[in-house]
């Protein structure tokens, strides 16, 4: 086996599986009002981060899923939509609303703009990858 597919086969989603922990343990203890107090020091702080943990995120579900789409229709095969930044946009979207109903959140559109920003951004990132790997996208 050589190191291309061991990385493809294990470090990737590996990597990606660790990260995602992170995230929801992340996730977990913003909702539960319990992030580091030294984030709030800083200001505005939360937008940039959201860009970074978003762009990693949906980099890492990209390359692990290697580019996979989803058809849109049959009488257009060109229209696809990547798999893993549609849900992951969508996961996103759902995740800020309901921030409105949390005590220890609030619902900032500008949040939800960086977080989408990041997603488009880690995808852009992973395609350029996956094109110069010459892994095609192929439609589901």
């Amino acid at each position: 086996m050589s190191l291309s597919n061991f990385c493809q086969r294990w470090i990737w989603p590996l990597g990606a599986s660790f990260y995602g922990i992170g995230f929801l343990v992340l996730l977990r203890l913003a909702y539960l009002g319990q992030l580091p107090t030294w984030l709030n020091r800083i200001p505005n702080v939360d937008k940039p981060l959201h860009v970074l943990l978003y762009a990693i995120a949906t980099y890492l579900g990209h390359r692990v899923l290697q580019g996979k789409c989803w058809r849109i229709t049959r009488l257009h095969p060109g229209w696809a939509i990547p798999l893993f930044p549609l849900v992951f946009a969508l996961f996103t979207t759902a995740e800020e609303l309901s921030q409105g109903l949390s005590p220890n959140r609030s619902l900032d559109g500008l949040d939800l703009i960086c977080s989408l920003v990041g997603c488009w951004m880690g995808y852009r990132l992973a395609e350029r990858h996956l094109n110069n790997k010459g892994i095609a996208k192929t439609p589901q």
